[in-house]
């Protein structure tokens, strides 16, 4: 690997070990189950810039698979965590309440879309917060059924895995999952996939799997995360929206990578206009630090009894503090609009590659805000998704000091989770290694 243009590098220390001896040190003792995108072995990182422990210069595009809206260590976080950390840890809150969960809970509540009452409840992790609401849902309605959506990412549990609508890796080895879930497909244009087919496959659950008087919840992300950054079309949304109101079910939107400004909104539903009923938030919510939630229409969230909810580590007092000090960010440095700029500039440099007849294997261009892809094909043929060549361009950005991921149904999209408090100089130089990179890995196709 070599260091992008304009790093730097330090030498390594006597102490300091190659990425190569901590990978073999990880292997030893990490299970295998736990997969490492990339080898590099991190050391220290700031805002959108990152360093390994050989020195090495890289930029963050994966803004720690969304975690990072605000960047690695932002002062504001970094010192809210600090003062807390001198006042309380972690009494429980199921024990003992304290300050920085029921503020964060007042922020979250006055904040999230809907003009009627809401609660919120907090946890630790993205699959911790889906699987709650859909347990809120089910105390609400008295009902069992969850639609979900072919694509989306909802976590690892076993009931989250359920929900999820991808088998490799996420469902492979663990054989039966807990029933009463039915996926139906995404609308997802470069695939041939139409709102009208999604809504269709809707009514078909209704007349052969599942009356919708047993239906708890329609579950989706308003953007699919691992499923390729798809918006959900508003008008996909406002029959959603309808379907429930009429059948008494529970529209939830799993917000969890497409929250806290990455859309340039706190809310990605908020581009529609649509409410859900619950919306689950984690993520780039606490900068990194873990924590999650669920916020919603209080009559529902007030549906399960004491004792129903909660998690020994659920809202955490210094993973607040950093939540609290998130939302204070992105109202400070303005990062609703930020987003929206950094998606604009990267759709203006992607749009040219589209009109570049020698790059015609990108076959789609997308975004809402910063949430940004995209999708490589093999050119001149029906349906033919390139994930080879999204690998191969990810390998060749990381020898220039890129960190990328990929993400799509079919692995054939690139995703941008740069931080929204990225400087302009550092968006370009992540767009010119882009770049540069997927040339490249075309030319030796």
């Amino acid at each position: 690997m070599t260091p992008s243009s304009g790093s730097s590098t330090s030498p390594a220390t006597e102490t300091q070990a190659s990425n190569a001896a901590w990978w073999a040190r990880r292997n030893a003792v990490v299970a295998r189950g736990v997969a490492s995108t990339y080898p590099v072995i991190a050391d220290r990182a700031e805002n959108a810039e990152l360093w390994d422990v050989e020195g090495r210069r890289f930029l963050d595009a994966s803004g720690g698979i969304g975690t990072l809206n605000v960047g690695h260590r932002h002062p504001v976080v970094q010192a809210a965590v600090a003062d807390q950390l001198d006042k309380l840890v972690h009494p429980a809150f199921q024990v003992l309440a304290y300050p920085t969960y029921i503020e964060l809970a007042e922020r979250l509540v006055a904040k999230a879309p809907g003009d009627f009452a809401k609660k919120a409840v907090l946890f630790s992790t993205g699959a911790e917060a889906v699987e709650n609401a859909i347990k809120i849902a089910r105390s609400h309605s008295g009902r069992e059924g969850v639609i979900a959506f072919g694509g989306a990412f909802h976590g690892r549990t076993i009931y989250t895995m359920a929900l999820t609508g991808k088998v490799a890796p996420y469902k492979m080895a663990f054989g039966r999952l807990p029933g009463g879930v039915w996926h139906v497909p995404f609308p997802m244009a470069p695939h041939g996939v139409s709102v009208e087919d999604a809504l269709h496959a809707i009514q078909m659950v209704f007349k052969v799997d599942c009356g919708p008087q047993h239906v708890a919840a329609i579950l989706l992300e308003p953007v699919l995360g691992e499923g390729g950054f798809y918006a959900a079309p508003p008008e996909l949304l406002r029959a959603l929206r309808a379907l429930c109101d009429e059948h008494g079910i529970v529209l939830i939107a799993d917000a969890v990578q497409s929250g806290f400004a990455r859309t340039g909104r706190l809310f990605a539903t908020e581009h529609s206009g649509v409410v859900p009923d619950l919306t689950t938030v984690a993520k780039s919510l606490a900068a990194g630090l873990p924590l999650s939630g669920v916020v919603g229409k209080a009559e529902i969230v007030d549906a399960v009894p004491p004792g129903g909810l909660g998690g020994t580590y659920g809202g955490n007092a210094v993973a607040c503090a950093a939540a609290l000090a998130v939302l204070d960010v992105i109202e400070e440095e303005d990062l609703l609009a930020r987003a929206e700029a950094q998606g604009a500039r990267f759709e203006s440099r992607m749009r040219k590659l589209v009109a570049d007849p020698d790059m015609a294997c990108v076959a789609d261009v997308r975004r809402l805000g910063a949430m940004c892809a995209i999708e490589l094909m093999h050119p001149g043929e029906a349906h033919a998704p390139w994930p080879e060549l999204v690998t191969r361009t990810r390998e060749i950005a990381l020898q220039k000091g890129l960190i990328v991921l990929a993400c799509g149904l079919y692995g054939n999209a690139l995703r941008w989770l740069m931080p929204l408090t990225a400087p302009d100089v550092h968006v370009d130089e992540a767009l010119d290694i882009l770049e540069a990179s997927l040339r490249e890995a075309v030319a030796g196709a």
